[in-house]
């Protein structure tokens, strides 16, 4: 997902600035592609 020593913080900045994830969770049961809690946690995972 990115540079291996990147913080997950900015690795998933720059995916809402790159509109590939959205800005707010909207807390749906099944977590959508799109979430971005979703996407802090894949990024803490490959850090």
């Amino acid at each position: 997902m990115g540079k291996k020593n990147a913080d997950p913080q900015a690795v998933v900045r720059k995916l809402i600035k790159a509109g590939k994830v959205k800005k707010k969770c909207c807390r749906s049961s099944s977590r959508c592609k799109k979430c971005p809690v979703l996407a802090l946690k894949k990024a803490k995972a490959a850090a």
